[in-house]
């Protein structure tokens, strides 16, 4: 599936969630046992945060095999994630890439308002480093995306892929709506 097909059935998928009340993609028997046998062939790689609200198979009405989703809290990107993109793009053909920050991120909010110990300042330091002096919190998730998408396509095995038809973009989810709007998205 090519990047642009791939954003719009992600897109498509998001609207038929706004109207939803139990919907989710093919989750049957026969999917598990086709994707047993045959392998995964996701049609989109999303990097999201790992905030419970956020759900991307629900939220792109996608089922098995349909996404390789990669969850961290603040989304935010090292070599774990780069490595797992790589994979996805290079082994399995997916041709998009999202990186989906959500309105209400408590890593984003703790990288503003307060200076966490421990492992969570590895996250906190990271969104800093993109957000500068931004406080507003939509603003900031914005740039965190923004962050995230320039590591991911700064990885000269991306940039590769970028070559052979790979497109990376930036969204930004709304906890309360459900609506996923693109924020960044050259390339396509």
């Amino acid at each position: 599936m090519e990047k642009r097909e791939a954003l719009e059935k992600l897109l498509a998928g998001n609207a038929r969630y706004l109207e939803a009340k139990n919907e989710i993609g093919d989750i049957s028997p026969e999917i598990r046992r086709e994707t047993a046998e045959n392998g995964q062939h996701p049609f989109a790689i999303v990097i999201t945060c790992s905030d419970a609200r956020v759900v991307p198979e629900a939220v792109f009405s996608c089922g098995i095999g349909d996404l390789f989703v990669i969850r961290v809290a603040g989304n935010v990107i090292d070599n774990h994630q780069l490595g797992s993109i790589e994979y996805a793009a290079e082994h399995l053909g997916t041709k998009l890439v999202m990186v989906l920050g959500h309105t209400h991120c408590g890593a984003v909010d703790a990288a503003i308002h307060h200076d966490p110990s421990g492992y969570i300042r590895f996250l906190t330091d990271e969104i800093r480093e993109a957000i500068g002096e931004e406080t507003d919190p939509l603003k900031a998730c914005c740039l965190n995306v923004r962050r995230s998408i320039f590591r991911i396509e700064s990885s000269l095995a991306i940039r590769k892929d970028e070559e052979e038809g790979l497109a990376v973009v930036g969204a930004v989810y709304d906890i309360e709506t459900g609506k996923v709007d693109i924020i960044d998205g050259e390339g396509l």
